[in-house]
């Protein structure tokens, strides 16, 4: 499908950064690396075990932060990355915001939301 980026910001208790992310529609959990959520002040709530497409698991840190992009804004999940993790979009978040990433245009898009 491509790369794909989407500028944005990441607000916590003691500010907000800039932060390019790598839209990731496979990934469940939206990821920051350790100097944007150190910076904007976000602490460890939980700790969550992964599974990595090798098999092996991981475990990482999770906190809550509110994202703010060109589409929308609003709270999700966000796991605390490590030195050498990218900052990834995933799709709790985008869910959240009401988004989809369109295969064909590569484009974050509103969601289509049903209310039944």
């Amino acid at each position: 499908m491509g790369i794909i980026h989407v500028d944005g910001l990441a607000r916590g208790p003691q500010g907000e950064a800039s932060v390019r992310f790598l839209v990731d529609s496979g990934a469940t959990y939206t990821v920051l690396p350790p100097e944007i959520w150190r910076g904007i002040g976000l602490i460890p709530r939980r700790t969550v075990t992964f599974s990595l497409a090798d098999g092996t698991t991981i475990d990482r840190t999770v906190s809550e932060c509110y994202f703010i992009l060109p589409q929308g804004e609003g709270t999700s999940p966000v796991v605390l990355g490590e030195p050498g993790d990218y900052a990834l979009l995933g799709v709790f978040t985008l869910e959240v915001l009401g988004l989809v990433l369109n295969p064909f245009t590569r484009e974050l898009q509103p969601m289509r939301l049903l209310l039944v």
